[in-house]
């Protein structure tokens, strides 16, 4: 099982809390419950108070009753011993019901620093993190978090027994009260010693509990293609393999856990022993002072103590299992982001005047998309971007939209650093349309205006209206209320994309971005996504990145790239005269393209025309 140990990783983000910074950091998600905290402490104290008056109750019963046996006697030691009981539950409940509530307040707090840290980190964070590594964090780690608590207060309420029996003890005699005490240390020493190991089988379990969450939610969201290639088999195996390394990892962890009973109980039994010879021995000689009911509650002392420590010795890894859970959901919240804002001006309404001035940007130390990149666009410009796959088109429409963080250079709107514009406020001035839109479980109009709660029912049937003056929506079986199912799964793709461009449309953004938002539809939606998007983009900047020569052909301007260099730019027709890249480009893809469905009469001649010349 060793392989397991040394097998998996931790995340690049993850860090080591010590036991005292860790502590601290829970505590202070405690310290606004500190009221509550008080009358939990109280509670706790008086039903350790109460329990441990009940053996103290009988031994000075049986003393009494050895000494005269009365009828009285026994029934007052019996209703003593049973409204001990009743105090023990009532403070014990209210010492329940309260540290419930507290305990439920700071796992919702903590689970909320989780997800908002989650939201709040850049996408550069998910590339290369898997989302259900993420999630496992957020729910599990935090949900042991707070049995962990539970069980703490639980120790603590026995700590408090054992203090307060001790004392007694010490009363009755001093002798065997120290021999009591001296065997704390033994049990202190078996807990301590798996310290170390509890810990860390307890974070590769977590560790591997993840990748499993990871695969499964990877296996879910991609079955269709899984089934598509008859690789249900793969994606079981893969599975198999991880839960076999699940199972491994839970059994290092519970052989673990369960080999420090054994000792426990061995050293219990040699306590007890001890305890039974000497208190005899005691009990025996008048001169001692002990008495037969001393002697009984030195035997009960011996599970009080023992108790406790056997507690400690399996919640100590429970504890450092809640302690991993706590250093988990703390380096998710810690992650340091790669994009960082250097201050948080006020945007104001922009113009859409952006400027790469000599940007060097790279997903990864390994590869350089954009060496030296700079470009102007200009306020209500409409600039497309084209050139084969790894150009860097769609990293400049990332960069624009504050996805990620360049190296070197500047990007300015409207003449400003965009690194010190307030993000919040920028991004609701820019607006995307990917090339695979993601929808949210809920209905067509609930899409639409996510990028605008506060629109109304006919802001959003006006967005709507917009693109094909709205004829799409006569395809859906229910309009603006048809239910889209889980990531739009009742939508085609066409249907989706419209979507996700009417949400960006009712945004009304000064500047916006197609991110080859017409690759993957069919040509009929395309000409309608076509006819909306001249009117859209005509009062904003526009940044087209397209595989489709229908959207880009009435741009301001084009851009051709390579390896994130520009290579030529001008309008269509100019770069097709200079027969340079573009022309090549346009001979091998676009002119293949069938613009007959897409396209009209009048440019279809054009194209072929053009083409020809090019030739």
């Amino acid at each position: 099982m060793g392989f397991i140990l040394g097998g998996l990783d931790s995340e690049d983000y993850d860090r080591h809390y010590g036991d005292r910074e860790l502590l601290n950091r829970i505590i202070d998600y405690f310290r606004p419950y500190q009221r509550q905290m008080i009358l939990v402490a109280v509670t706790l104290t008086l039903n350790s108070a109460a329990t441990i008056a009940s053996p103290i109750l009988i031994a000075r019963g049986i003393d009494l009753l050895s000494e005269e046996t009365s009828m009285m006697a026994i029934l007052l030691m019996t209703l003593g011993i049973g409204l001990l009981g009743v105090a023990a539950w009532v403070f014990n409940f209210i010492r329940q019901w309260y540290s419930a509530r507290v305990t439920g307040n700071v796992v919702l707090q903590l689970r909320e620093d989780v997800f908002s840290a989650t939201v709040g980190h850049d996408l550069s964070f998910y590339d290369e993190h898997p989302s259900g590594k993420v999630v496992s964090r957020v729910t599990s780690d935090t949900q042991d978090f707070a049995e962990t608590v539970n069980l703490t207060l639980n120790l603590l309420s026995q700590g408090l027994l054992v203090i307060m029996l001790t004392i007694w003890l010490f009363t009755i005699n001093v002798q065997l009260t120290l021999l009591l005490i001296a065997m704390t240390p033994v049990a202190v020493i078996i807990a301590l010693s798996f310290r170390r190991v509890a810990r860390r089988v307890t974070q590769n379990a977590r560790r591997v509990t993840a990748i499993i969450n990871a695969q499964i939610q990877e296996s879910i969201s991609g079955i269709v293609v899984a089934k598509s290639f008859r690789q249900e088999t793969a994606i079981y195996n893969t599975f198999d393999e991880n839960n076999q390394k699940g199972y491994q990892a839970g059994l290092q962890r519970g052989l673990t856990l369960m080999s420090i009973f054994p000792l426990m109980n061995l050293a219990s039994g040699l306590g007890t022993a001890l305890i039974l010879f000497m208190g005899g021995l005691a009990t025996a000689n008048p001169a001692s002072g002990v008495t037969t009911g001393d002697w009984y509650l030195y035997m009960q002392a011996v599970g009080f103590y023992w108790w406790p420590m056997m507690n400690i010795a399996s919640f100590w890894s429970q504890f450092q299992d809640g302690l991993s859970a706590a250093e988990r959901a703390f380096a998710l919240i810690d992650a340091e982001p790669k994009v960082e804002q250097i201050s948080d001006e006020p945007v104001g309404k922009l113009d859409g005047r952006i400027r790469f001035a000599d940007v060097r940007f790279s997903y990864t130390d390994k590869e350089v998309v954009l060496p030296d990149f700079s470009l102007d666009i200009q306020p209500g410009e409409t600039l497309a971007l084209v050139g084969h796959t790894g150009a860097g088109k769609s990293s400049i429409a990332k960069l624009v939209m504050r996805f990620y963080e360049f190296q070197e250079g500047q990007i300015l709107i409207d003449g400003r650093d965009i690194r010190t514009l307030d993000l919040g406020q920028y991004r609701l001035q820019t607006g995307l349309v990917p090339q695979e839109p993601f929808l949210f479980s809920g209905t067509v109009a609930e899409n639409i205006c996510y990028g605008l709660p506060s629109a109304t029912k006919e802001d959003v049937r006006r967005a709507a209206m917009q693109l094909s003056n709205g004829e799409w929506l006569q395809t859906l079986a229910d309009g603006l209320d048809t239910d889209v199912g889980e990531r739009g799964a009742s939508l085609s793709m066409g249907q989706r994309q419209l979507v996700a461009l009417a949400r960006v449309v009712l945004k009304n953004p000064a500047i916006f971005i197609l991110d080859e938002a017409t690759a993957s539809v069919d040509p009929f939606t395309e000409m309608q996504i076509q006819e909306g998007l001249d009117d859209i983009m005509r009062e904003r900047t526009a940044i087209v990145i397209a595989h489709r020569l229908s959207t880009i052909r009435n741009a301001d301007r084009i851009i051709v790239m390579d390896r994130g260099r520009i290579l030529e730019e001008g309008t269509h027709d100019s770069l097709l005269a200079s027969s340079g890249h573009y022309a090549d480009l346009y001979n091998t893809y676009f002119r293949h393209q069938s613009l007959a469905a897409i396209e009209s009469p009048e440019w279809l001649e054009d194209a072929e025309s053009v083409g020809a010349t090019a030739d």
